[in-house]
This record gives C-alpha cells, sequence and structure tokens, in this order.
C-alpha cells in the first residue's frame, strides 16, 4: 500500500520543518534548508540535523501513525549508537499546548524528531569516491570500522543462510517486473535464474555461515552516502531501522553493498583494498570471499529495482548491466609476488589485484598479515623473536597453502605476498595453481639493500616487522629465483612492469 500524494502538496517537507520552528527546535539566526527522502525530512539547521519519519505507508514501511513514528525514531537512535554515537544525540517528542506546539513538553505528542550533530556536506564517502580522495589508509579504517560492527551485531539463530538470500533474490524480481519498460523482464529473468543457480551451488557454504552465526543484524543500507568522514575515520551512520528482518544478513552481503558502490563508481582499486583488509581482519570470513561476486550481483539488483522506483532510469539501467556483468565466468589466476622486505610487494600487490579475476579482485594472501593471525596478535603488533623461527615461517607459508588452494578451487584469483625466499616455497605456491587450473605469474621484486633499508626506515606503522637488521641479513640469506620468475627492478614503476605482465 501507499498513501496516495496530494497533489497540493509540491514540497512534503514544508509542513514538518515549519513544525520544528514552531517547536522551537530551530535557529532562526542560522542557515535552514531541508532534504526530502521517501520517508523521512531531513532539517539542516547550524550545527544540527533535525530529522523526522514522514506520515507515509508503502509497501514495506508504515510511518503512517505517531506511534509508528515514533518506534522508527527510536530504533533508529539505538542502532546507530553502535558505530556513530558522536552523530546521534537522542529523541525528542514534539507536543502540543495550548498555545502551539514545543519541544519535549507535558503536552499531548503529535510527532517525534531525531536530533543529530550535523556534518559538513563534502564529508561523505559518495562525495570522496567521486573526488578521488578515499586513500588506502582511509579505506583499510573503513574495513576495521565494518568488522568492529558486524562483531558486536546481534546475531540471528536462523540456520537457513541460503534460503534467506533466495528469498531476497526473488523478491528483486517481483520489483523489477513493476518496471518492464526500464528493467526488461528477459533479462531480469535471465539474471534472477542465475544468480539462483549460484546459491544453489554456494547452498551448503551460505548454510555453514549462517549456523557459525555469521547472518547478524547489520547496517542493512551500507551505500557510500551513508558512511560519512569523521575526524579521518569513515563512520556508517543511517543504518536501515523500519525492518529487522531486511536488516538481518549475511554479514558479507552488509559488506557487498560498499563494494558494489565503490565497483559501480569505477573504484575498483578501492573495491579490493575494503574487501581485503575486512577479510585479513575477520577470519571468521576467510571461506566467503568466493561469494562476493553472487553477492555483489544481488545488491547491484536492489539498486536497479529502487532506482527505477525513483524515476533514475539511467542509474537503473546502470545497475541492471551491473549485477549481470558481476555474474559472468572470469578465469582464476594465481600470481606469487616476492622478494626482500622492503621492496614494495605489498604495495604492488594492492596495485594490481582488482584486475585479477571476478569481483572485487584477487583476494591478497600477505604473510606479515597471516603471521600475526597465527600468533593472535593485532596486525599492528610486533611479534617477538619466537614468531620468526623457520617453523613458524613454515606454518606461515603453509597458511597461504592452504588458502590459496581452497580459493583457487572455488574459482577465486589470489596473491601471494610473502618473501618467497625458498624454491621449495615458490614451486609449491606454482604446483597451487597448476592444480586450481590457474594462470601462474611469478614476480620477483628487486631493489639495492641500501634503498630497502630506506623505504623500512620511512614506512608507518604496518603488520611487517621487518627492520634494517633483517634487511641486511637477506641480501645474502635469500635464493634467487629460476628464469620462469619475472624480475622487475622495484626501483622502477614496479606497478606498470607488473600489469603488462598480468
Amino acid at each position: 500500500m501507499q498513501t496516495p500524494p496530494d497533489p497540493s502538496d509540491t514540497d512534503p517537507g514544508l509542513a514538518l520543518v515549519d513544525l520544528l520552528r514552531r517547536a522551537g527546535a530551530l535557529d532562526d539566526g542560522a542557515p535552514t534548508r531541508h532534504v526530502v527522502t521517501h520517508g523521512a525530512v531531513i532539517v539542516l539547521n547550524g550545527d544540527r540535523a533535525w530529522k523526522m519519519k514522514r506520515p507515509v505507508a508503502y509497501r514495506y514501511l508504515d510511518f503512517s501513525g505517531v506511534d509508528d513514528r515514533r518506534h522508527a525514531l527510536t530504533e533508529e537512535y539505538r542502532l546507530n549508537l553502535r558505530t556513530a554515537p558522536q552523530l546521534y544525540r537522542g529523541v525528542h517528542t514534539i507536543t502540543a499546548t495550548a498555545s502551539g506546539v514545543e519541544l519535549d513538553g507535558p503536552g499531548r505528542p503529535v510527532d517525534y524528531v531525531l536530533e543529530m550533530a550535523r556534518f559538513p556536506d563534502d564529508a561523505l564517502c559518495a562525495k570522496y569516491a567521486d573526488e578521488d580522495r578515499l586513500d588506502d589508509r582511509l579505506l583499510a579504517a573503513l574495513a576495521d570500522q565494518l568488522v568492529r560492527m558486524h562483531h558486536v551485531a546481534e546475531v540471528c539463530d536462523d540456520p537457513a543462510g541460503a534460503a534467506r538470500l533466495d528469498e531476497v533474490v526473488v523478491g528483486n524480481l517481483g520489483s523489477m517486473s513493476r518496471f518492464p519498460q526500464i528493467l526488461p523482464p528477459e533479462r531480469a529473468a535471465a539474471l534472477t535464474e542465475d544468480q539462483r543457480a549460484l546459491i544453489a551451488r554456494h547452498g551448503d557454504l551460505l548454510d555453514a555461515r549462517a549456523w557459525a552465526g555469521r547472518v547478524r543484524r547489520g547496517h542493512g543500507d551500507l551505500h557510500l552516502a551513508n558512511i560519512v568522514v569523521l575526524d579521518e575515520v569513515p563512520v556508517p551512520f543511517d543504518c536501515l531501522e523500519f525492518d529487522p528482518e531486511l536488516a538481518t544478513t549475511d554479514v558479507l552481503y552488509d559488506l557487498a553493498f560498499v563494494l558494489m558502490d565503490l565497483w559501480q563508481r569505477g573504484r575498483r582499486h578501492e573495491a579490493n583494498v575494503v574487501a581485503n583488509a575486512y577479510f585479513d581482519a575477520s577470519p571468521d570470513d576467510e571461506d566467503g570471499y568466493r561469494l562476493l561476486p553472487l553477492l555483489l550481483s544481488v545488491r547491484a539488483t536492489v539498486r536497479a529495482h529502487v532506482s527505477a522506483a525513483g524515476g533514475a532510469i539511467d542509474a537503473a539501467r546502470n545497475h541492471l548491466d551491473l549485477a549481470c556483468a558481476l555474474l559472468e565466468p572470469e578465469s582464476p589466476v594465481a600470481v606469487a609476488i616476492g622478494g626482500a622486505s622492503g621492496t614494495g610487494k605489498s604495495t604492488v600487490a594492492r596495485s594490481v589485484a582488482h584486475r585479477l579475476g571476478a569481483a572485487p579482485g584477487a583476494r591478497i594472501l600477505r604473510s606479515d598479515v597471516l603471521r600475526k593471525r597465527l600468533a593472535g596478535v593485532p596486525t599492528l603488533e610486533r611479534l617477538p623473536a619466537s614468531g620468526y623461527t623457520p617453523e613458524a615461517s613454515a606454518r606461515v607459508y603453509a597458511e597461504i597453502e592452504r588458502l590459496a588452494a581452497a580459493n583457487l578451487a572455488a574459482g577465486v584469483s589470489v596473491i601471494g605476498d610473502a618473501v618467497f625466499g625458498r624454491a621449495a616455497e615458490r614451486e609449491r605456491f606454482a604446483a597451487l595453481a597448476a592444480t586450481g587450473n590457474a594462470a601462474f605469474t611469478g614476480v620477483w621484486l628487486e631493489l639495492s639493500e641500501q634503498r630497502r633499508i630506506a623505504r623500512i626506515t620511512a614506512r608507518g606503522p604496518d603488520a611487517s616487522d621487518a627492520d634494517a637488521d633483517v634487511a641486511r641479513a637477506q641480501t645474502t640469506a635469500l635464493d634467487a629465483p629460476a628464469p620462469s620468475w619475472h624480475r622487475v627492478d622495484a626501483d622502477a614503476d614496479a606497478v606498470t612492469a607488473v600489469t603488462a605482465l598480468l
């Protein structure tokens, strides 16, 4: 159902702005403007943002009653405190009095408003992405925020992970069918069939993830316009509050929204950085990287019919095109990037990973990150010497090989980012590619000892614990690679050189 519009209501936000002004909530000396969405009005006034629910009812939400709006705003406040307590100030009652209305007065409640701190107009991650301001540091911080959010999110006890996702896909088909002139029915049907086939293929994994507690009450609407950069940290806000069922999903489906949004905007490197940083920080999700092309496709489908409903025809068609393209088969590849500490292996890996395989690109298996994971310490915490014994290093390479084999078997491209200073280590990784029917490329980065030490000394916080002494020892300790590996001068443009090899 949908409340019929009032033909005389040219701006549905004006009445709510007037109500706030009469209640004394607004600073009349400060500039004021408002934004109207399908279900809310946000009034920007001075250093505050005031959000009210519009008295509307749609098929998927109902804000028509005063109590409905109170409940929705209260839930919005409660849920967003998980990630953005610095933004959300509280829910206020607008009450009727003999002389009019006031904020939090003793009279009868006539409406409710959520008070928020206002942030700069250019602080949204959508703006950062459009202006190429999302650097790797911000992206890693975003991934860390999402891992933290999902860690504390309420766990769903429904073990039917595949059925839950299948229900979303079937619902998307019904929503797309309402716009046959924008979203061609035959394409919508073929896309749905392909998505459902992939759900069936990954059904055991999706159900296992649900059993393991990876279906949770997440954000639910995690696109770039719902993430704001505050004090140089990306902060998710404005989560989906009106329907707990819609917001309760596999955490990777939550993650997939921001990845899809980045991918659609052409920020493919950025999408890959966020994906790898998330998986590096969330070992419980390591088995799910193979699900990302499907999950991104489903998210793009949602945006297609939502855009169509909003009259954004080009956006709807572009998202449908993306949803289909994300499911196109991509042959997996395996790349090993080796060399002594300080040669820039991780920089090169991050720079090329988005080019390999299906979206969001290759899973980067970095030895420094996995070493800390196996030791059970934070990535930036320095390990004692016991963490670098031959036995410890053997466990790290075994973990790289285990994860690479599992991903390649599932059709996921991988990059091994490690020293690979022994012939046996290089040979085992190359053999994994052959077993997984993946093309293999071995890259050996070369740089003088002096330049390597300079780079190590200059870099900031990093997963690597290598220092100048390690760099000097490696000068003579590492085995030279076989001719089948490509030697690349790391003092030149290594990223361009490696990209040309792939």
